[in-house]
């Protein structure tokens, strides 16, 4: 067990950083004479997977061996890359679970995943959960959970030492792409992201939630991690499929086209949705010829 003040060794978990780019050729994109590069973010490491591994291992380290909480629904990627964290490294980890009425339920397989690497799952109601960043609401539920003490990440892990974090996949692409794109669901990648590209290369977007609010939050958290802006980045807020874990018959024959095309796997929540959008940006003409886009894998398939 990490003791208490004591700074986990991240990169004994031997991340692969930078994370490959590779070139990916697609006719669909071609045809516009556009070309498209992949970020393998998803190679990072097999349970710290992607932006996960970028957004924590930050906060992993502000931690220095206390307990870590954060928060997430059913079916959260986040809290099941927290809980594989804590396992490594030998953090406790808590999961402040959306829904109190899950607690009566049988575990789906994602939470099940959580508590067989350790995390500690505290249930409450969606109401409470929804008030989290109140001081007073977040106070309660800490001391209800017996983790006062804990450091606390947000949910989907988007803090000012997570975009901090995320501004390293912008770096690794400098002078490599002009538009770099990337689903997002709490801001923090791309607030990143943008930060760390060079001159006259842009970061767009692709929410996978509905509700047109995530521009306020990445202007929020840039404004947190860096004092103010960072570089140029934009959202296409037309292809969420509904919401968070939605996805269409039309989606899913997508990403299984793209998996058969390029021999790579395709998370459906996320990435499908950034591909997808990219295919249909292109064939639209928002790309201009000769544009190099990159496209971020920021994770793999949940298999169970």
């Amino acid at each position: 067990m990490t003791s208490r003040d004591a700074v986990p060794d991240l990169a004994a978990l031997g991340p692969l950083l930078p994370s490959p780019l590779c070139e990916s050729a697609d006719g669909r994109l071609e045809r516009r004479g556009v070309r498209l590069l992949l970020k393998r973010d998803d190679l990072i490491h097999p349970e710290l997977i992607g932006n996960k591994w970028r957004k924590l291992a930050p906060n992993l380290t502000a931690a220095a061996g206390r307990t870590v909480v954060t928060f997430g629904g059913a079916y959260s990627n986040h809290l099941r890359a927290t809980a594989a964290a804590g396992r490594l490294l030998g953090l406790p980890t808590v999961g402040v679970v959306r829904g109190q009425e899950l607690a009566e339920r049988p575990l789906n397989p994602s939470l099940a995943r959580c508590v067989a690497d350790g995390m500690r799952l505290h249930f409450v109601d969606r109401s409470t959960y929804r008030r989290k960043g109140d001081p007073a609401t977040l106070a309660a539920v800490l001391r209800a959970a017996g983790a006062q003490d804990a450091h606390v990440v947000p949910e989907g892990g988007s803090n000012a030492l997570a975009v901090q974090g995320c501004r390293a996949l912008g770096e690794e692409l400098r002078g490599r792409a002009d538009v770099v794109a990337v689903a997002c669901g709490t801001g923090g990648t791309l607030a990143g992201l943008a930060a760390g590209l060079g001159p006259g290369e842009r970061a767009l977007g692709v929410p996978v939630l509905r509700g047109g609010f995530l521009g306020a939050e990445v202007r929020a958290l840039q404004s947190a991690a860096f004092g103010g802006p960072r570089g140029d980045w934009s959202l296409e807020e037309r292809f969420h499929f509904g919401g968070y874990a939605r996805t269409t018959p039309a989606l899913e024959s997508f990403a299984a086209d793209f998996e058969d095309r390029h021999g790579i796997p395709v998370e459906r929540l996320y990435v499908a949705k950034m591909l997808y959008a990219l295919v249909a940006l292109a064939e639209e003409g928002a790309f201009a010829r000769g544009t190099t886009v990159a496209a971020v894998v920021t994770g793999a398939p949940f298999t169970g």
